[in-house]
């Protein structure tokens, strides 16, 4: 059993606590407002909703999180926390490196998991707003028509542009919460060669600023955020008053500048021993019914698999296990059903 120390804040026990109010200040370098430039009372992160996509992360209700984390994996997001540094996780794909990051955002009641999902076409502005110009011009429009008639009078003013501007992942996270938020940009490796360095600029400085807003002076505006929440930004400045919580993942497909890698806390997530696949087999499909070693046997076999023959994911063993339990263990046909088809390594045709 893993002793906790006493720097930890996120502990990998998967039970919530309120140990984030215990976490230091951050250093002098990653502090990005003077005390007093934040308001006194900032908005507490929605409840994680108790839905399918938490069920999938976690487990189910009262087994706690799914994620086994090792001690290494614990050091180094306390390290990711102390610090206010992004968590680069790499590793191959299916061996859990976006679930740690609903199991921090569970164990420490951080709210629902900002997720953004990269691909070869994103880019910085996707995470930080949209703004919907032609939706807002053809509402106008018809406002216009309607109020006007043929009076010819003058053309009341446009619809409110805050209804057609929402906050993506990263500007909801970077919003100023009580709490840092946990925010998931996943499989960073599929972007375009210039997308990590275009994240530099607002790590390091925790704002930015809406150009369609700040042309509108300080006058408040309503927008939406990417958990459908409304929220009143000034001067079209989001700025943070906590770094959040970034984990980044990469199946390893390419290399990163070393400007970026300077910046993160790297993890390499490898393969679990035994004992803590076991654990996360158990998060999710609960202790085995019966004592016959079944699931221990396919295990073994499993990870001798992984070991001789290639890629093989978590989620394949978990659906092998499964599958496994309703009877196709018990006979050769099922065994080579399950081994053919389920534990087919990913990197073979």
């Amino acid at each position: 059993m893993t002793q906790t120390q006493d720097w930890w804040v996120y502990r990998g026990t998967g039970t919530p606590h309120d140990g984030i109010r215990r976490l230091p200040g951050a250093p002098p370098w990653r502090a990005f407002r003077q005390a007093g430039a934040v308001p006194a009372e900032l908005p507490e992160p929605p409840d994680a909703p108790d839905d399918d996509a938490v069920q999938r992360h976690l487990g189910r209700a009262g087994q706690g999180a799914a994620y086994q984390a090792g001690e290494r994996e614990i050091h180094l997001v306390n390290l990711a926390l102390h610090l206010r540094r992004p968590l680069l996780l790499t590793g191959k794909p299916g061996t859990g490196k976006s679930t740690l990051a609903y199991a921090v955002a569970h164990e420490l009641q951080l709210g629902p998991v900002l997720r953004w999902a990269v691909t070869s076409r994103s880019t910085l502005k996707d995470g930080l707003y949209e703004y919907d110009a032609v939706g807002r011009l053809y509402d106008a429009g018809l406002r216009n028509a309607g109020l006007r008639g043929d009076l010819g009078g003058p053309a009341p003013e446009p619809p409110d542009i805050g209804k057609y501007m929402w906050l993506g992942p990263l500007g909801t996270a970077l919003l100023p919460w009580n709490r840092p938020r946990v925010l998931l940009i996943d499989e960073i490796d599929k972007s375009d060669m210039d997308f990590p360095n275009d994240l530099l600029n607002v790590f390091e400085e925790g704002e930015f600023v809406i150009p369609e807003l700040a042309r509108l002076g300080r006058k408040p505006q309503k927008v939406m955020t990417a958990d459908r929440r409304r929220v009143e930004v000034s001067g079209g400045e989001v700025a943070c008053a906590e770094f959040p919580f970034v984990v980044l993942t990469s199946n390893e497909e390419r290399e990163f500048p070393m400007a970026f890698l300077r910046r993160c806390i790297r993890l390499e997530i490898g393969t679990p021993d035994p004992a803590r696949l076991a654990g996360i087999v158990a998060a999710h499909l609960g202790e085995p019914d019966t004592a016959d070693g079944a699931r221990a046997e396919l295990i073994a076999e499993f990870l001798t698999r992984q070991r001789e023959m290639g890629a093989l994911a978590n989620d394949q063993l978990l659906n092998a296990l499964l599958m496994a339990e309703r009877g196709l263990w018990d006979g050769e046909k099922g065994r080579a059903l399950l081994r053919d088809h389920l534990l087919r390594p990913l990197d073979r045709g």
